[in-house]
């Protein structure tokens, strides 16, 4: 994954050089409400990239993220149920939305970390979760959000930075059901359980590798 960090890295500054002073354009209204005091200033990422419980707890640890909600998005039932999803047959992905401060992390520096937090090469999958609400997808809010996306996609293909090409869908936001309370924090709230240890444990210590410097409050990562 450190390759592939650096390769994105590279496209980031990139990007960077070229779109200095450029005016930044307008955003649309979030779905989901913050209680956070700094609300007006925050915005909004939605991804899905397999199981919500690993994506929340990775991006958690990024300074700059002030909330991580995990739910359901892209499908045509309304007010899933967690165990509706699973069935794979409601349409939608486990997703999560970030709501992040982007003075302090860049929807840029997001995208990057969505390319490292999982193998967007898998179709409907992410190791042994498989099922299309598994995909790995990017839903944008706005006209930016997309291009820089597949921006992002195209770029990756480009450099050979995976073995096979990459098929995250590039979707816009919609309708976003948030998950049931058990899911949210999970795994802050539940460690202990084996899904926690063997299998968002080891991608959360790959992850804070890559983002050492970007980790809040410059942590030393789990605990």
């Amino acid at each position: 994954m450190k390759t592939i960090g650096m390769v994105i890295s590279a496209l980031l500054l990139n990007v960077f050089l070229s779109c200095a002073g450029e005016p930044q354009q307008k955003q649309e209204k979030n779905k989901v409400v913050t209680l956070s005091s700094n609300a007006g200033l925050l915005d909004t990422a939605t991804f899905a990239a397999g199981c919500f419980w690993c994506v929340e707890a990775q991006f958690q640890q990024l300074n700059g993220v002030d909330t991580v909600v995990s739910g359901y998005t892209g499908g045509y039932v309304k007010n899933p149920s967690y165990k509706e999803v699973c069935t794979g047959n409601t349409g939608h992905a486990e997703a999560v939305n970030i709501i992040f401060d982007p003075k302090v992390i860049s929807f840029d520096e997001l995208i990057e970390a969505f390319f490292v937090a999982h193998d967007p090469t898998q179709l409907n999958r992410q190791g042994n979760d498989v099922g299309t609400q598994y995909r790995s997808a990017i839903f944008y809010h706005n006209p930016q959000q997309k291009e820089k996306a597949l921006y992002y996609i195209k770029r990756l293909d480009e450099e050979h930075a995976y073995n096979k090409p990459i098929v995250t869908e590039v979707k816009p936001y919609g309708a976003f059901y948030i998950a049931e309370d058990y899911h949210q924090n999970y795994f802050n709230l539940n460690r202990s359980e084996g899904y926690c240890q063997f299998v968002i444990a080891p991608k959360l210590e790959k992850f804070e590798k890559v983002f050492k410097k970007k980790l809040k409050n410059n942590s030393e990562g789990i605990k």
